[in-house]
């Protein structure tokens, strides 16, 4: 009976620091979406640098949404003990782990196949929106500055664009891999040829594998911690009346 008391205080203390977290998520993401320049006025340049990817506010509204359910039905099957909340909470987090595992293989097993699935969704996009959509325009100038890479695969990615019909030039990026060093003349298909400034995602590809071991350490750090959440929910639930 100790040992059940503990464990639901600690699943009740762990669930409210989620659903903290996820409504302090919530809130941020819904004052990036609605009111981003006094977002960056409050928090300066560095903000800003991160307000240049498209859909950030969506993506803190979709996490916080997230972990403050998640926390609620921890947190209130815990306290209320009540079956119903912590099956759910149990099955949430089985659907996320899974989810987690199968984008794992994918990305392990099939990289070639996701790098074709993801080019024909891609690099259409470019063709079409690169050079006319100012967000979406925004994210690659940051991810290719970032990353020293030109377009999803090359140069290549952004004929046809609107850019490139434009200024009958590929990105600066495309030249060099990085903007302060291209000083003078357009980035030409010779130039970028010439070049062969590597992809954002061979780039993408290689800094994951070589800082293999801290992101997979950090994957396997967030597997144990849903597991365990879900042991936990499952010995409380079993042992409630």
């Amino acid at each position: 009976m100790q040992c059940f008391s503990f464990i639901r205080t600690m699943m009740i203390i762990f669930n409210t620091i989620i659903f903290l977290c996820g409504a302090a998520l919530l809130a941020v993401g819904i004052w990036v979406s609605v009111d981003g320049p006094s977002f960056l006025k409050v928090f300066g340049p560095l903000s800003s640098s991160a307000m240049q990817f498209v859909n950030v506010g969506y993506f803190l509204i979709a996490a916080g949404a997230v972990l403050f359910a998640l926390g609620f039905l921890g947190c209130y099957g815990a306290h209320a003990e009540n079956k119903c909340a912590l099956m759910t909470f149990f099955l949430v987090l089985l659907i996320i782990f899974i989810a987690e595992i199968a984008a794992a293989v994918v990305a392990l097993v099939y990289t070639t196949l996701a790098e074709q699935f993801l080019t024909s969704l891609i690099v259409p996009t470019i063709k079409k929106e690169y050079g006319s959509q100012k967000d979406f325009t925004q994210v690659w100038n940051s991810t290719m500055e970032g990353l020293k890479c030109c377009g999803f695969n090359n140069y290549t990615d952004f004929e046809d664009s609107p850019y490139f019909k434009n200024n009958h030039a590929f990105p600066k990026y495309c030249c060099s891999g990085d903007a302060n060093s291209v000083t003078t003349g357009s980035c030409t298909m010779d130039k970028a040829e010439k070049t062969a400034v590597k992809g954002c995602f061979n780039q993408l590809l290689h800094g994951i594998r070589t800082n293999a071991l801290t992101v997979g350490g950090v994957a396997a750090g967030i597997g144990a911690l849903e597991l365990a959440a879900m042991i936990v929910s499952m010995y409380l639930y079993c042992h409630m009346k």
